[in-house]
């Protein structure tokens, strides 16, 4: 059954977060900064209702043109979504022309460097770079066709540039996953990625960072005196 929010003679706007209040404030702060006449806004404040918006956008064949997504959201297991960066990546999949914009509080290295491989969002904005004024006229100016990146997300990208590091995202999720504690035999069940191909891309990791066939213990302190994690 189509929602009744959505109608096909206008764009759709999704804002997805998990508190409830900050769905409503940016909602507000859009919608200020976006004069155009016919634009619909969406919320969800979980990732089930995220996708299930998102979803039926396309099965209607409407069109989806911007959505800011909270990377932190509590799993849709259902669906294997474990966060608003899965989110983003079935929205950019689907629409491609839409306008994703990233606000997380997280911006380590690898992450940042992770989300603009996989997503190349329009948006990605660290919570304590931007206020309302601010997330206002970043909005204008992503609805106008430019990009903006927040100073810490830029800085903690200049890192993984600077390092030289030649690796894609499974090779960051690896790092990021025995970083957590994660034995390599596991990481077969959350990268899907043979355990003799991990451990290839696990030997390479090391080769970069520490030039020699160190433990893993000593491959993530290197990664984080390099800033990396």
């Amino acid at each position: 059954m189509p929602n009744n929010e959505l109608n096909c003679s206008i764009d759709n706007i999704l804002i997805v977060d998990d508190h409830p209040l900050t769905v409503e404030v940016h909602k507000g702060i859009i919608s200020k900064a976006l004069k155009e006449k016919k634009l619909n806004y969406l919320t969800a404040i979980t990732a089930e209702k995220a996708f299930n918006i998102i979803t039926e956008i396309n099965t209607n064949g409407e069109n989806l043109k911007m959505v800011l997504f909270d990377i932190n959201l509590p799993p849709f297991k259902e669906k294997n979504i474990e966060s608003g960066e899965d989110l983003a990546l079935i929205t950019r999949k689907l629409f491609p022309n839409c306008k994703i914009i990233i606000i997380s509080m997280h911006n380590d290295p690898l992450w940042v460097n992770r989300i603009i491989k996989a997503i190349n969002p329009e948006g990605f904005l660290a919570k304590s770079d931007v206020d309302a004024k601010s997330l206002a006229e970043i909005c204008s100016k992503i609805e106008a066709d430019f990009f903006f990146y927040s100073e810490s997300i830029k800085k903690s990208n200049k890192i993984i540039i600077q390092q030289n590091i030649n690796w894609d995202e499974h090779d960051t999720k690896i790092l990021q996953y025995i970083a957590e504690g994660y034995k390599t035999a596991h990481l077969t069940r959350l990268i899907p990625l043979s355990l003799s191909a991990i451990e290839k891309r696990k030997a390479n990791i090391k080769k970069q960072l520490i030039f020699d066939i160190g433990s893993d213990k000593e491959l993530i302190e290197v990664a984080k005196s390099k800033g990396l994690l």
